[in-house]
């Protein structure tokens, strides 16, 4: 009987890597990784060349896991092509934007209660009020908001975009307590609504 091989997959800020294993006792059976451009925004389709430079060893996997950097920000237009480079993680220009929504929202008390967490730069609510501000055509053409594991996740055949609690938790717009996204707050922060990916459980 062959054997089963799972692969990981970390899409990180400076590169992906990924780790063939088998399934039975976790031996390592290959690796590989390609390099990212450095910076605080990305164009997706670099995620996708590294990835596609490390296919070798998820070609011979039965089945793959998907984890990547948090937060950022992939703007999608109604065909879902991106809109402009994903602003990242690190990208800190989105910090006064970020500020102004826990104020206009009543403070950090009152985010805390309804997202469990108070949004800071990093965050992908503030960076969607930096490009409603900064780039309003861009912030127009918006018609979906994914994460960087959510659209790598999608492009690698998911019927649908998926994100995880994780993620979805720092968005800045996502209840934990609920389960349920908070629309109010991603539509004070791009300026209209638009569509975030669903949130698998754990066992999806």
């Amino acid at each position: 009987m062959a054997e089963t091989l799972v692969a990981g997959v970390d899409s990180s800020t400076q590169s992906t890597k990924a780790v063939l294993c088998r399934a039975a006792d976790g031996t390592v059976v290959a690796e590989a990784s390609a390099p990212h451009p450095d910076g605080t925004e990305c164009h997706p389709r670099h995620w996708w060349d590294a990835l596609s430079q490390v296919r070798d060893v998820l070609e011979r996997a039965d089945a793959v896991a998907v984890a990547a950097q948090q937060h950022g920000m992939v703007a999608l237009d109604g065909g879902g092509d991106v809109v402009r480079p994903a602003l990242l993680w690190n990208d800190t220009r989105s910090a006064p934007q970020a500020r102004a929504l826990v104020a206009e929202f009543g403070g950090p008390r009152a985010w805390a209660e309804r997202t469990g967490s108070v949004p800071l730069a990093s965050f992908t609510v503030g960076k969607l009020r930096w490009m409603a501000e900064h780039e309003p055509e861009n912030a127009r053409r918006t018609e979906r908001v994914l994460l960087p594991h959510d659209w790598l996740t999608w492009r690698l055949g998911a019927s649908e975009p998926v994100t995880d609690r994780g993620d979805a938790s720092g968005t800045g717009y996502w209840s934990p307590a609920t389960g349920a996204y908070l629309p109010d707050l991603l539509r004070a922060a791009l300026g209209h609504d638009a569509e975030p990916p669903r949130v698998a459980g754990p066992g999806e």
